[in-house]
């Protein structure tokens, strides 16, 4: 193994790092979190300059990719800054974004500027009404808007995520997947992830990707392809419309465990090396304790990976697996 690779215990290359800039948001998405949320305290918080030395860590050993994420990460101050300094580093292939959209009418051409390279942006419905139900808190247009925004911005690829509940927004698959035809957008279908108590089972809404696969299959046609953007998604092309391309991520029904590469960096700076596990670093105390010198903390990384779980264990139904929220996990 190359000094500048990492790996875990079981032979996985980690070439990918999701980092949270920032628990707080501007929704309360169902899926995600709770209505009534108590956020952490700033000082707990990793300062930009923390997190871009961090980033700067994980890219000298061999990562390739960044995706950063929330809560909301535009509405971190210093956003656009910390984007400008990380896509910069030597070695790093792309710098990407996933955002709830409502604040890209501002920032979506500075974030082009700062050097990302391609945006996912959670798009839950097209109705305003069940758009403002599921998100608690945000309004559709201003959603739909900085879509517009994006496209005129200059990233390589759009993508938009749904999160896919019955009862909720399952009936809803066909008219957005045309949405993201009729734009050349690329589209994700997710299944719902057990992460946090939102008050409710979640076996209630679940929705395996075969289920909307087929939905999908009575309008269009689907032809597999064996693309790869880096992470967890399985994509089929769409016959007649080659800009578009459909993702699944099916943390239950098809997981991705095998062959994961990533790990996720909270906004604290806890270390999660597995999305539905608890096995964590501290990350921020060892930068705080050595705040000019890395070695200390690239020996704990590397040792701590050796523990990253060879998978998850989600299920459908049951109790909460994992108390903290999505908000809180890095994406």
């Amino acid at each position: 193994m190359s000094d500048t690779q990492l790996m875990d215990g079981l032979g996985r290359r980690i070439d990918y790092l999701r980092m949270s800039v920032t628990d707080r948001c501007d929704f309360r998405c169902v899926y995600c979190m709770a209505e009534d949320m108590t956020f952490l305290p700033r000082q707990q918080v990793l300062s930009l300059e923390e997190m871009q030395r961090l980033v700067a860590l994980f890219v000298a050993q061999g990562v390739k990719k960044i995706r950063l994420t929330g809560g909301e990460p535009l509405v971190r101050r210093g956003i656009v800054e910390l984007c400008s300094a990380i896509s910069a580093l030597p070695g790093l292939r792309e710098l990407v974004m996933t955002t709830n959209g409502s604040q890209l009418v501002k920032f979506a051409r500075p974030l082009a500027e700062a050097g990302v390279k391609r945006l996912n942006i959670s798009l839950d419905s097209l109705d305003p009404v069940r758009f403002k139900t599921i998100t608690r808190t945000g309004e559709l247009q201003q959603v739909l808007d900085g879509i517009d925004a994006a496209c005129t911005a200059g990233f390589e690829r759009i993508k938009l995520n749904v999160v896919v509940m019955k009862g909720r927004n399952l009936d809803e698959v066909p008219g957005l997947l045309d949405y993201a035809v009729s734009r050349g957008l690329d589209i994700t279908f997710i299944e719902e992830m057990p992460l946090g108590d939102v008050g409710r089972s979640r076996g209630e809404t679940f929705c395996s990707s075969e289920e909307v696969r087929d939905l999908i299959s009575q309008r269009y046609r689907l032809m597999d392809s064996a693309e790869n953007s880096g992470g967890p998604a399985r994509y089929v092309r769409v016959e007649g419309h080659p800009e578009t391309r459909i993702g699944f991520i099916s943390p239950h029904s098809n997981n991705f465990c095998a062959t994961c590469n990533r790990v996720r960096m909270t906004a604290e700076g806890r270390l999660l090396l597995c999305l539905g596990q608890e096995n964590s670093m501290d990350l921020r105390a060892l930068v705080r304790r050595h705040p000019t010198t890395d070695a200390p903390l690239l020996e704990a990384l590397r040792k701590s990976l050796m523990g990253k779980p060879a998978h998850h264990d989600f299920t459908v139904d049951g109790d909460v697996q994992i108390v903290r929220f999505m908000n809180a996990t890095g994406g």
